[in-house]
């Protein structure tokens, strides 16, 4: 019995097992599945043993049963020469009943046996039967543990992808992405900034330029220069 209360502490454990302790259960549990696979071997073995008594006893209870009909043989044989006038008849009778006392106390010693082999053989069941749950009882465990571990194996990933997650977010990650944002949004800025001093540069020379009309003025003076090359400028 001590097992089955072995167990029922070993499942009040682990019904009480959060996600954040789980190695303990699993350590109880393995050493619970030890326990019961020493019962199992103590519980085979001590079926062994009642298993060869009770071999025994039924070997036993056949040779006491062949000694009965042995004892009896001779008792009719005894008298049967008796009989026939070939034994004195006193000596046959005692003889006669000699036999039949030993075939009498070879009956109670078939009788001793027959007990002795029917209650072995009802250990042997009870042995089998006890044998039977412990090996159920270890083969759900074993599955329960395979489980179990699996769960854990989940729980620990899923923790270690929370954990790298919450530690990305406390590094700061999310204000680095903000103030880089932040950055790009002022290089743009200033990069249109000197776009626009460009600009305005270049439109202040076209209207120096305009202003002073240079390049009229001098399509006019080589105007001037070719026709008094060619003599044809006139005296003012």
């Amino acid at each position: 019995m001590n097992i089955f209360k072995r167990l029922f502490k070993i499942g009040q454990a682990e019904a009480h097992a959060s996600i954040d302790n789980m190695e303990d259960p699993i350590k109880m549990t393995e050493q619970g599945i030890r326990d019961m696979k020493e019962d199992l071997n103590k519980s085979v073995e001590a079926m062994a043993q009642v298993r060869a008594l009770a071999i025994r006893s039924k070997n036993d209870k056949e040779e006491f049963e062949a000694k009965v009909k042995d004892y009896e043989s001779k008792a009719i044989l005894i008298l049967k020469k008796a009989h026939a006038g070939d034994l004195d008849g006193s000596e046959a009778d005692r003889l006669a009943k000699e036999a039949l006392a030993k075939k009498e106390d070879a009956q109670k010693n078939v009788d001793r046996a027959a007990a002795e082999t029917a209650k072995f053989e009802k250990n042997v069941e009870q042995l089998q039967s006890t044998i039977n749950r412990i090996k159920s009882n270890i083969s759900n465990w074993e599955n329960e543990l395979r489980t179990l571990k699996a769960r854990v194996k989940v729980s620990d990933a899923t923790k270690n992808v929370n954990k790298q997650m919450a530690e990305l977010d406390n590094a700061g990650t999310v204000s680095m992405l903000e103030r880089m944002k932040e950055k790009v949004a002022q290089d743009e800025a200033l990069a249109e900034a000197y776009g626009d001093l460009a600009s305005a540069k270049d439109s202040i020379d076209d209207e120096i330029d305009a202003a002073a009309d240079t390049k009229d003025a001098k399509v006019e003076d080589d105007l001037e220069a070719l026709k008094a090359k060619l003599g044809l400028k006139k005296d003012a």
